[in-house]
């Protein structure tokens, strides 16, 4: 091989940046109601019991007794006619004549791809403020009167919204979360999304608004992190009618698939092939193993898996050095990348010696190479088969 000079810019190894990891919050739902009754028919038993000891006991503490008794006599008598509420909270029953609250199932909360959605999401918001000194651990409580969407919104757009910085009133907040979302609508209106938010959802704490916000913004600014596919939940929706607790349960999707969510329309022939022949799959990924290994064997290296050892973006530098005959100076890229950061740069700076190489842009991301997309890394390395399948 013989040494080809290039220009590359020196992007230095630079310092490791991660992302921040908040602790999840667990939320329990209220104590079971049985339990004050089964202590007032404790102390009722008590007090018929013979020997039981009732000195001291006013007439006054026997009335609230009797008081307390008859009100749960009451609500066992009612309950009969309200639907069951699944894990609702001290605060959703105190709802105004018929005002809705929308909580997600138990069942729901405890599925392990909605639990990872969560902890993506979080962990995005938390990198992209981390120069803001902002750290988010839970979504409802640290996103409803407005003050981090805001700083969200302007970090990613690069903007700067007319707002007041601190608002503690419930009018302030809730005028500040307008003008958040208008700026967030005019952003997504071209693209004819649904927008499944308001101001009163996201300021009521309402999760799966708060979710359908945070995904909607990770789409539209193409966030270099990898969203599970296909989550749903379970939602119970309470409404209170009549002074009674009403609940329904409505099933809501909160992602598809991948290249859906990013916009990726156009399918090509690794579309139709994982869709309809998944068989052929297998052969495919052989052939491509074969080209890669018959010029990284040049420098004692092998490929067996082609999803995971192409993620870090090391190989395929080396492999378009030894495609285009020259050697990449190492302080070009991270020859032992470590962070996400450095692993989506090294994959990027392949990209851009394939673009020197006459390749046309890659279609996938330098992220969905990362995130471990097999689709993704395919088609890179399909493009390379097809340019460089005769070099020696």
């Amino acid at each position: 091989m013989h040494f080809k000079h290039k220009m590359f810019k020196d992007h230095g190894r630079g310092e490791k940046r991660g992302f921040l990891s908040p602790k999840n919050k667990n939320r329990s739902g209220l104590e079971p109601r049985r339990g004050r009754s089964q202590a007032l028919v404790a102390s009722l038993a008590g007090s018929l019991l013979p020997g039981s000891d009732r000195s001291g006991v006013t007439s006054e503490h026997v009335q609230r007794e009797v008081s307390d008794l008859q009100a749960e006599g009451k609500n066992a008598i009612n309950s009969p006619t309200s639907p069951a509420l699944a894990d609702v909270h001290p605060e959703d029953t105190q709802l105004e004549e018929n005002e809705e609250r929308t909580m997600i199932d138990p069942t729901s909360k405890d599925d392990p791809k909605f639990k990872e959605l969560v902890k993506v999401l979080l962990s995005w918001i938390n990198d992209v403020l981390v120069q803001e000194r902002i750290i988010v651990k839970q979504l409802e409580e640290d996103l409803y009167d407005g003050q981090v969407l805001q700083k969200l919104l302007e970090k990613l757009a690069g903007c700067k919204l007319n707002v007041a910085e601190v608002t503690q009133s419930e009018i302030g907040q809730k005028q500040k979360l307008q003008t958040v979302l208008e700026a967030v609508h005019d952003l997504l209106r071209p693209r004819g999304w649904a927008l499944r938010w308001s101001v009163d959802s996201i300021h009521g704490k309402n999760p799966v608004a708060i979710l359908h916000l945070l995904v909607s913004l990770a789409m539209h600014f193409r966030a270099p992190i990898r969203l599970p596919e296909h989550v749903t939940v379970q939602v119970v929706v309470v409404r209170k009618r009549e002074g009674l607790l009403h609940s329904s349960h409505v099933s809501e999707e909160l992602t598809t698939t991948t290249e859906m969510m990013m916009g990726r329309f156009e399918r090509d022939a690794f579309d139709t092939l994982f869709d309809h022949a998944p068989d052929k799959l297998s052969v495919v990924k052989k052939s491509l193993i074969t080209f890669v290994n018959k010029h990284l064997n040049k420098l004692n290296l092998e490929v067996t898996e082609l999803e995971t050892q192409f993620a870090d973006g090391v190989y395929l530098v080396l492999l378009m050095g030894l495609l285009e005959d020259y050697f990449v100076p190492l302080h070009n890229f991270y020859l032992t990348p470590e962070s996400f950061d450095q692993k989506v740069h090294n994959v990027s700076f392949a990209f851009e010696l394939m673009l020197d190489g006459g390749l046309k842009k890659p279609k996938a991301r330098p992220e969905d190479v990362v995130n471990l997309d097999l689709k993704s890394t395919l088609r890179v390395l399909y493009n390379l088969f097809t340019k460089y399948k005769n070099v020696e």
